[in-house]
């Protein structure tokens, strides 16, 4: 694994909070920003708008804990935290921080969307239709390719039959009946056309 580099407002491994004096123990040592941000692409793929959310968090707090701490006079901040005040003098802006970690986490493949959407897709097709899964993927400010929108166009339909087999598995037999089914699938993000074909029955493709 390349050596990742130290980024503004981080230190190489744990963070400025760490090395703070409590008494005369240390605070328990906490994950910098890099490692952090490392780790949580280890549990899973993320997005690049959803690991920046989350780290924005943490660098935001590290800023805000070097201030307060200069600000209540408790020791200078170069004397408590020399790496904190070091970096933040150079880069006091926790956004341009986390960019720079995202960059370097996509050049070097820890982040990548492409992996993002198809652990997306793997989780969420065999219970949602397409209008929601596009819909999650927006908000995350990611797209389907053009192989992997035909994938899930052509498949809609076997698997909301799939769901609906599991939720009902029998056609209405009046108006209300019929509503329900519909509501159900329209809230798991069918198409419309695919639900009307479904709960018509039958098996037309």
């Amino acid at each position: 694994m390349p050596k990742i580099p130290v980024f503004a407002g981080m230190t190489e491994g744990v963070s400025a909070e760490a090395r703070l004096p409590q008494g005369d123990a240390m605070v328990k040592p906490k994950l910098s920003l890099k490692a952090r941000g490392i780790q949580l692409l280890a549990q899973r793929e993320h997005s690049r708008s959803e690991l920046r959310a989350k780290l924005l968090r943490h660098a935001r707090a590290d800023v805000l804990l070097a201030q307060q701490l200069a600000a209540a006079a408790l020791a200078p901040v170069s004397a408590v935290a020399p790496d904190a005040a070091r970096d933040h003098d150079l880069d006091p802006d926790p956004e341009a921080t986390v960019e720079a970690l995202l960059d370097w986490l996509e050049a070097h493949h820890y982040l990548d969307e492409t992996r993002f959407v198809e652990s997306r897709l793997h989780a969420r097709s065999g219970r949602y239709g397409n209008v929601r899964i596009r819909q999650e993927l927006a908000q995350h400010g990611v797209v389907l390719s053009d192989n992997d929108a035909a994938a899930l166009k052509s498949s809609e339909l076997a698997r909301a039959r799939d769901v609906w087999s599991r939720k009902f598995g029998d056609v209405p037999t009046d108006p209300a009946g019929r509503a329900k089914q519909m509501r159900f699938l329209a809230g798991r993000g069918f198409s419309p056309d695919v639900i009307r074909r479904v709960v018509r029955g039958g098996d037309d493709e």
